[in-house]
């Protein structure tokens, strides 16, 4: 009766041993998607929070299971802040091996275009555990700048449309380095030289071409418009670039500029101002700046879109010809208005 008693309990055991290294090496993943991620903040997170997080999450089917697991390994005392990225029928065995290791899931951050320091910042608050603040902070205090010979206007010019790759809970100045090694990479001697030959320092090239980006799509064109303000620069006239304005105001959604809105006073309204606004008003992407660093050769000193809103330009060279054609412009406009407020009032009415 002993003898069968012991069998029992060690069959038992057995089984369920068995049962929990079924559970520690199959597929224990309890999501559909493809992946999700573990967050585990630097400095903060503590095993028990961890553990609720995975809970909070329906990250796993047994998390008392994987709190056994990760106990037996000494995880929570090793544990290592960062973005872990739990693929769909992972076991918790390969879980907590992510953990123990520290293998962090990088983040891609793909820049395209960026008008301002709260944009950056606001990306990189969005995307990483850096706070936003911190980076307008980083943004506008000289001292972290000076090392990379920017200032508060000019710093932007150091972010070029690419995309940057980092784990989750990088530093903010391993951030910046990065963007600075990509800066460096784009300032090959040519492109300096070329600046050079302009008259042109390698922010005031990539402020301009940051108007450039904003005026048009074209890329066709934008050696064009590249000519025409280096060549208003070059006689000393206001660039008069609708783009400073909007960003002087910072309203990206006015379609119209009107006299109005030229008067307001900001040293990136080019209406007010003479020569290049302080930094740049968006981030321009290299074939824009390359269009800068090459222009066209002519002696246009105006350009307006085209009055069939095709996103083409029409150039001119004297004040009389551009009136003529920004006037055809600005008819073209009041009734594309007047046919956009005569849709909305249908909508209104159906």
């Amino acid at each position: 009766m002993f003898r069968k008693l012991v069998t029992s309990v060690l069959i038992i055991v057995v089984l369920a041993g068995a049962f929990a290294g079924w559970q520690f090496f199959t597929a224990n993943t309890a999501f559909p998607q493809k992946s999700k991620y573990l967050y585990i903040y630097t400095g903060h997170a503590t095993w028990p929070e961890v553990l609720k997080s995975v809970r909070d999450s329906n990250l796993v089917k047994s998390p008392g299971m994987l709190d056994l697991l990760a106990t037996k390994l000494d995880i929570p005392e090793k544990l290592k802040a960062g973005r872990y990225e739990i693929m769909n029928g992972m076991s918790l065995m390969d879980i907590t091996r992510l953990l123990r290791n520290g293998t962090q899931a990088p983040v891609k951050l793909i820049i395209t275009k960026l008008r301002t320091k709260e944009n950056l910042a606001g990306f990189l608050g969005r995307k990483m555990e850096i706070d936003s603040m911190d980076v307008l902070n980083y943004l506008t205090n000289p001292d972290t700048l000076k090392q990379y010979g920017f200032d508060s206007n000019t710093v932007m010019a150091m972010i070029y449309p690419n995309t940057y790759t980092y784990f989750w809970n990088a530093p903010l100045h391993t951030v910046f380095e990065k963007f600075y090694g990509e800066y460096k990479k784009v300032w090959t001697d040519t492109r300096r030289d070329e600046a050079r030959k302009l008259g042109l320092t390698p922010a005031q090239a990539y402020t301009l071409a940051s108007i450039v980006e904003e005026e048009t799509n074209k890329l066709s064109e934008k050696d064009t418009i590249a000519s025409v303000y280096l060549n208003r620069l070059n006689k000393g006239m206001r660039l008069q670039a609708d783009p400073t304005v909007k960003f002087a105001l910072k309203d990206f959604t006015l379609r119209r500029i009107y006299e109005k809105h030229t008067q307001v006073e900001s040293p990136y309204n080019t209406y007010r101002n003479t020569g290049l606004p302080p930094g740049p008003i968006c981030t321009p992407s290299v074939q824009t700046l390359d269009a800068v660093l090459q222009p066209a050769q002519t002696n246009y000193l105006y350009f307006v879109a085209a009055s069939d809103f095709s996103g083409h330009h029409l150039f001119t060279s004297t004040f009389e010809q551009h009136v003529k054609v920004a006037n055809d412009f600005r008819k073209a406009q009041d009734v594309e208005q007047q046919k956009r407020a005569a849709k909305d009032s249908l909508e209104k009415h159906k």
